[in-house]
């Protein structure tokens, strides 16, 4: 969608309302084929697995009574997750984005849908095609109906109907899009259980960058986040969630897209202005350390010799 609708993120195109689908038609045909390939190439052989890792927040109706808040948070996410998990684990397209933008597309004039259709034979080629589902995960947001007026140009975002709230009492630590609330990493991941058939999950990338550039390396926010976040897919492991692995995101700061170097989510601050990029641990470098060798929380009460 920013590199194929809105031209933010490289390539830089803006492609208008058809783009973003276009080119996401192509990734999921395309990962299938990788898939396929593995699977009568090389698997045999080497015992393998492919996978795929998707990203997505969480949606969450602003009234949980609401049968409209109840279904546009169901948009957010099956236009979020499901517009890739849901070929891939089911075989098409969510029902609910062919409706959505097969409707916005007959009232621009348009001959067929902007979203692409896959054929049968391509229907039964994808479905499957994953022996693991990774998710990055980052944050949630609340979502409420909102309709858009008759668009001659429709988007991604409007097509959706809906708007995206945030509780102003949410913490948020790094850029203005990431607020830290565990308890919507939980309901993901039930989610994916539910809808996907309980699949093997690795957590490929979860973490949160900082707006101050802290001199200190004093990252306690960070701390506070991971802890929330990693107690949460404790839970969903108690619920019956396969995820079989975690990674935060990120080791080192490093290039974040549009934003360069200055959107730092590295539990080592580096020196880009320094010709040797030296490497500072921050805070959260000791903390989680210690969850690795313990794979699990520090005691708070444990006193270390």
């Amino acid at each position: 969608e920013k590199g194929y609708e809105t031209g933010e993120h490289a390539p830089g195109l803006k492609l208008g309302g058809g783009g973003a689908y276009k080119a996401a038609h192509h990734i999921i045909k395309t990962h299938a084929k990788v898939w396929h390939s593995y699977n009568n190439k090389w698997r045999s052989k080497q015992q393998g697995m492919v996978g795929i890792s998707l990203t997505s927040s969480w949606g969450e109706p602003v009234d949980s009574h609401s049968q409209t808040d109840r279904d546009a948070a169901e948009r957010y996410i099956q236009f979020h997750l499901g517009w890739f998990a849901n070929p891939i684990y089911r075989g098409d397209y969510p029902e609910i984005m062919k409706n959505y933008v097969g409707r916005k597309s007959a009232q621009q004039g348009l001959g067929t849908s902007r979203l692409p259709t896959f054929s049968v034979q391509e229907k039964t080629y994808i479905k499957g095609t994953s022996d693991f589902l990774g998710i990055g995960h980052f944050t949630t947001r609340y979502a409420i109906q909102k309709s858009f007026p008759f668009l001659q140009v429709s988007s991604y975002h409007t097509d959706r109907d809906l708007a995206e709230l945030v509780d102003p009492k949410w913490p948020a630590p790094g850029p203005k899009w990431l607020y830290s609330v565990p308890w919507g990493f939980r309901r993901l991941l039930n989610f994916i259980k539910t809808q996907y058939g309980n699949p093997l999950i690795y957590v490929t990338e979860n973490g949160v960058s900082e707006k101050v550039q802290c001199t200190q390396l004093c990252d306690e926010w960070r701390i506070e986040y991971l802890k929330g976040y990693i107690n949460e897919i404790l839970k969903a492991l108690n619920d019956g969630v396969n995820v079989k692995g975690y990674t935060a995101w990120s080791l080192l700061d490093k290039f974040e897209w549009n934003k360069g170097f200055s959107e730092r989510f590295g539990f080592y601050h580096i020196d880009f202005k320094n010709k040797n990029k030296p490497r500072y641990p921050k805070a959260s470098v000791d903390y989680y350390k210690k969850i690795i060798s313990a794979n699990g929380f520090p005691n708070p009460r444990e006193v270390m010799s």
